[in-house]
C-alpha cells in the first residue's frame, strides 16, 4: 500500500520480527498512530480505526499476530470482488433519444386528458430537438422532430410546430390597455400641473398672503378683517 510510504513499510516490517507480543502491541498501537496522521482524510470515515487495524493486516500479508481490538480479517474477504450488476439488454429503436423517451412515449399515449396530452407531447417534441442537437451537432426542423414523433407513437402524438403564439384578439386587447394606461398617466400629469400651476395649494397661499393675490378679494377680505380685530382691541 504505497500511500503510507516506505517508513512506514520498514516499520511493519521489523513489527512482525518483534518477540515479545505486549511490545509488538504496542509498536502496532504507534503504527495506527502514524498512519492516521499520514492520512488524515481516513478519520473523516466512521471507525477509520478498523480500516486503520485492516490495513495494517494486510501489509503483514496477514501474519500479524496481536491482541487488537478489531479481528484480523480473511483474505477472501478483503480481496473478494464485487458482484456483477446486471445490466438490461433492451433493444429499441432511436437510441439516441435514450430509455427515459420510451416511457414519457407510454405516458402520453396513455393519458386520457387532451390537454395534459398535449402538455406531455410538446415536452416530448423538445426533449427530442435537445437529443438531437447533442447528437448532431446542428440545429433541427420542426416538421422533422413532428414526423419522427408521430413515427415512433404510430400517429397517436401530433406536435404542434412553431411554438405557442398570443392569438392577435389578445395582442390587440393588451394594446389597447397599455394604451389606456398611457392616457391616464398623461392625464395625472396634466392635472397635478394644473394644482401647481391653477388655482390650488399655491393659490390658497396668495390669498393668505394678501400681497400676491394680484386685487384677489379673499386677499383684502383677510388684511380687511386683520385690521378690524386690531382697531377693536384698542
Amino acid at each position: 500500500m504505497p500511500e503510507y510510504g516506505r517508513n512506514v513499510q520498514k516499520m511493519i516490517e521489523y513489527l512482525v520480527t518483534v518477540d515479545d507480543r505486549e511490545k509488538r502491541l504496542r509498536q502496532a498501537e504507534v503504527i495506527i498512530e502514524l498512519m492516521g496522521t499520514l492520512n488524515p482524510h481516513l478519520k473523516t470515515i466512521e471507525d477509520y480505526k478498523h480500516k486503520l487495524w485492516d490495513h495494517l493486516y494486510q501489509m503483514t500479508d496477514f501474519n500479524l499476530d496481536v491482541d487488537s481490538p478489531y479481528p484480523c480479517p480473511s483474505p477472501e474477504a478483503v480481496f473478494k470482488k464485487p458482484e456483477v450488476l446486471p445490466y438490461p439488454q433492451e433493444s429499441f429503436p432511436h437510441r439516441h433519444l435514450g430509455k427515459n423517451i420510451q416511457e414519457l412515449l407510454t405516458r402520453a399515449m396513455e393519458e386520457t386528458n387532451e390537454e395534459t396530452k398535449h402538455g406531455l407531447t410538446q415536452a416530448i417534441g423538445y426533449y427530442m430537438k435537445l437529443a438531437y442537437a447533442n447528437w448532431h451537432k446542428e440545429p433541427v426542423h420542426d416538421d422533422m422532430i413532428k414526423n419522427e414523433l408521430a413515427e415512433i407513437s404510430g400517429g397517436k402524438l401530433k406536435y404542434e410546430t412553431g411554438g405557442y403564439r398570443v392569438p392577435y384578439e389578445n395582442n390587440r386587447n393588451f394594446k389597447q390597455r397599455n394604451n389606456n394606461n398611457n392616457n391616464n398617466n398623461r392625464n395625472f400629469k396634466g392635472n397635478n400641473n394644473n394644482n401647481q400651476g391653477g388655482g390650488g395649494p399655491r393659490n390658497f397661499r396668495d390669498n393668505r398672503d394678501g400681497s400676491q393675490g394680484g386685487g384677489s378679494g379673499y386677499g383684502n377680505n383677510f388684511n380687511k378683517n386683520r385690521k378690524f380685530n386690531k382697531n377693536k382691541g384698542k
